[in-house]
């Protein structure tokens, strides 16, 4: 389904920027910087990671909005209480729309007992970064709590975001430079989310990441 909507978004995008598209000219949309992905959340710092990431420095177009859909739908889901709330995607980072590889980020709301804790999943290190932290080759995940007026009851029961990082297809070795790359990307998206919540104090985050590994 995600490569049949991407399919489709790229054929609607490029008949309209072709003049000739009647004609069966097909020309691809003019592709753009890692600071422009994922709603423009990205620190400079993010973006150069994304770009480690992918091995490119121009990616396709991707759609707006998806900063203020993740913030809706989180507010929406804490509203509700419910046991196991969706997942709202953020974004889906490429080089190109014929290329598998690719980032996507997406948040939604967890329970303590969704934590990761000790039980380190396989290629995933831990972090002392919000809640807690942990990264690898393939993906990352961020837990954070949040207190913010636009939830309300949070000053009582914390809203608890998790950000998730997944890396389609990655090929990337499971170094320490990789691990912080996935996070660096994780940490810039969160705390654009936090900070559309308004949460205080960043929902915990620092203003740029603080890498901590914990023993595993």
């Amino acid at each position: 389904m995600r490569r049949m909507l991407k399919s489709a978004a790229s054929g609607l995008a490029v008949c309209l920027l072709a003049t000739a598209c009647a004609d069966g000219e097909k020309p691809e949309p003019e592709r753009v910087t890692a600071g422009r992905q994922c709603d423009d959340t990205l620190s400079p710092q993010a973006a150069g990671a994304l770009e480690r990431a992918l091995e490119t420095k121009r990616f396709w177009p991707a759609a707006s909005g998806g900063l203020d859909g993740v913030a809706e739908g989180l507010a929406a889901d804490y509203a509700k209480a419910e046991r196991r709330p969706p997942a709202h995607a953020l974004c889906e980072a490429s080089p190109s729309v014929a290329d598998v590889r690719e980032v996507a980020i997406g948040f939604r709301l967890y329970k303590d007992d969704e934590l990761l804790g000790g039980g380190h999943p396989s290629r995933l290190h831990p972090y002392d970064m919000g809640v807690e932290a942990h990264t690898g080759p393939e993906k990352a995940y961020l837990f954070v709590r949040c207190v913010s007026p636009r939830l309300k009851g949070s000053d009582s029961r914390n809203a608890r975001i998790e950000g998730r990082l997944i890396h389609f297809w990655s090929k990337l070795p499971d170094t320490v430079p990789t691990r912080e790359a996935h996070l660096t990307i994780l940490h810039s998206a969160t705390l654009a989310v936090v900070r559309k919540l308004g949460c205080e104090g960043d929902a915990g985050l620092d203003e740029k990441p603080v890498f901590r590994p914990e023993p595993e």
